[in-house]
Parts: structure tokens; sequence; C-alpha cells
């Protein structure tokens, strides 16, 4: 059955506005984790703000310092409960939901609940994240909640063109995430002094729980937590399904079962390219982060082909 442009474009959106928010979600919860991991003396030394780098919220660099600043509870309302940010995680649970509001119709309805009951539960409790005391109950809910989804529409969707629009949003968003993780968290330790260096290995394993990639990171490195091999695995491991390279491959694999690819299909290609040829940059942090700024903005195409091809409204 042919899928209207119009249901294209808002089950493509949804799954990205879905795994926006489980991804900002596990980064605010590792972020909070991070400083019960670390001496009460380095606390200083990291500052919620960078959080809103990686989420593309980062203050103006030029602006005065106190306006750079940010406390834990500023950052938190601003990525989790402001739905004046379109980016927050409430904001992004809103968004999925008026878009599947109406193709209830192409999905199962498990999945319809799990998604309206998902946006109830923020509108009620979603505000309660800036308290340390519950933050974990509310994200919890939303990486759950989404995960939850995900099962069910694996085990009860038809593997038609609304399915394989479902996985293009899901995995190019992830891919995006995945880069931005790397190319703001991971270049910065990369680049900070030696005398931080003694607490590497703690804020290395919250950059791979950040991306849920601590225990598969172990068990396809069964080696020492190194930044390096931390960076590689997280861009170029084709097994683990948030590692930019699988997210890349299965665009491809999407694109094989819809109609007329072609010009998506040259625009993954070219972000893959680029991709592997950052091998050489994962050692130098400045180097790192502006090779996922160029993967970005070819990520960026992908979606700008993806709608071209598939999402322009039907007229009339």
């Amino acid at each position: 059955m042919a899928l209207l442009s119009r249901n294209a474009d808002r089950i493509f959106w949804a799954a990205r506005y879905l795994e926006r928010a489980e991804d900002t979600a596990r980064l605010v919860q590792e972020f909070g984790e991070l400083f019960d991991d670390m001496p009460t003396e380095h606390e200083g030394s990291h500052r919620w703000v960078p959080l809103l780098a990686v989420c593309g919220d980062a203050p103006d660099e030029d602006a005065p310092v106190e306006e750079r600043a940010a406390t834990e509870r500023e950052v938190v309302n601003e990525l989790v409960c402001d739905p004046e940010n379109p980016g927050s995680v409430t904001a992004c649970v809103s968004s999925a939901r008026s878009n599947l509001r109406t193709t209830r119709e192409v999905l199962p309805r498990e999945a319809w609940r799990t998604v309206n009951d998902l946006f109830l539960f923020m509108g009620s409790d979603g505000s309660r994240a800036e308290d340390r005391r519950f933050r974990a109950h509310v994200l919890g809910r939303v990486a759950n909640d989404s995960r939850r989804l995900d099962g069910i529409l694996t085990s009860s969707m038809t593997r038609d063109a609304a399915w394989e629009m479902w996985r293009l949003g899901r995995y190019l968003e992830r891919a995006d995430m995945t880069t931005r993780v790397v190319g703001v968290r991971a270049a910065s330790l990369m680049a900070h002094d030696d005398g931080a260096r003694e607490y590497d290995e703690v804020q290395w394993m919250g950059v791979l729980r950040s991306l849920s990639a601590l225990q598969m990171y172990q068990r396809a490195t069964r080696g020492p937590i190194e930044a390096s091999s931390v960076v590689r695995f997280l861009l170029f491991d084709d097994q683990f399904p948030r590692a930019v390279r699988f997210c890349l491959d299965e665009l491809d694999r999407c694109l094989d079962r819809l109609s007329r690819p072609d010009m998506v299909r040259v625009a993954v290609a070219q972000a893959r390219t680029a991709l592997m040829s950052t091998m050489a940059t994962t050692d130098d942090g400045a180097d790192l982060d502006s090779a996922m700024e160029l993967v970005q903005s070819l990520l960026g195409q992908v979606n700008g082909a993806i709608t071209e091809r598939f999402l322009s409204i039907d007229p009339g």
C-alpha cells in the first residue's frame, strides 16, 4: 500500500522527536551521575553548561561569563521540562504525539497508547525532573517508554513504507546525537590539560553510558577504556546500533525497500565517506570536533534529501 507523503512526513518526524527525547533524557541522567562519581573538589570544572552544547543550545561564547553560566536546575529545566524549548524532552514528546495523532491508522494501536501515555506523564510529572530526587524516575520513564515503543513496532508492525520511514527518522536522529556527543564531550576530554587526566576513565565511562554503550564497548574491545578506542567504537563500529557507521548502514537498508531512493542514497554515501575519513583525527580533540561538524552538516543534507524525495506534501 502506498504511503501518502504527509503521513510519511509525520511518521519520520515522530521517530526523530522520540529518539531525541530518549537521547536527551539519557544524556541528562548520565551527566548527573557523573557528578556522583567525581570527587567534590573537581565538580566546579564540570559545569552543566557543556550539556547545552551537546544538545545544540549552548550560550554565545562571546557573551559575558555570567551569561554563559547556568545552574543545574536551569539546564535541566531547559533540556527536559521547558515546553517552549523545541528541543526539550517535554516538547519532543508533545511534537511526536501531535504527528502520530493523525496517523494512528498506520501504526499499531499499542504504539499510539505508549506515546500518548508518555505525553500525559510528562505533562503531569515532567517538571519534577528539576529535583534530583525525582529525576531518575522521570528520565527513566522516557527512555523505557521509547524502548517499549521500539519493541511494539518491531514485533507487530508490517514491514512496509511506513516502517522504513520510522526507521529512517530513528537512525538519522541517532547518528546526529552520537556525532554531537563525540564532537563536544569526547573532543573536549581529549583537549583538556594533563592535570585533569587523573579522572579520565570515569569521564570516558560517562561518555559511553550516555549512549548506552559501556557494556558493549567492553565486550567489543576487551581492553581498557581509552580515548581513541572509545571514539573509534562510537564512530566506526558496524555492529553497535548507536555507532554512526551502523546508523548510516541502516539508512541504506531502509532505502532498499523504498522507491527511487537514489538521491538519498548519494547523500548517505557522502556522509559515510566523510565519517570514514575521520579515522586519522580520532587522537586530536580539535580535529575531531571539526570532523564531527562536517559529518553533522552532511547528515543535514541526508535529511534534506529525504524531505525532497519522500516527505514533500502531496498537492491537493
